[in-house]
């Protein structure tokens, strides 16, 4: 089966995030006032496939943890959507 993920990754709270930084002054330039505490991540979509849900989640979990987000700056969360069957 063919599951479609979703993986958002943030920088970790706490640690510095100049891009947040400069669109959040950007923002306020702007005259957008009241937007604070703006943190840039990144998105990423894939179909993994696998026999089960928590077989894909194990699966893109390994790969965050090994390529995606780096362990040690970053957290991630994941969304593992329904599967679809490939036509044979």
């Amino acid at each position: 089966m063919t599951f479609q993920v979703h993986v958002r990754v943030m920088p970790r709270t706490g640690l510095l995030d100049p891009q947040g930084q400069a669109v959040e002054h950007a923002l306020a330039s702007l005259g957008f006032d009241g937007a604070g505490s703006v943190r840039i991540g990144r998105a990423i979509e894939l179909a993994i496939e696998a026999d089960s849900p928590a077989d894909a989640e194990r699966r893109v979990r390994e790969m965050c943890d090994r390529l995606l987000a780096n362990p040690v700056t970053e957290d991630y969360t994941l969304d593992v959507g329904t599967a679809t069957r490939e036509a044979a």
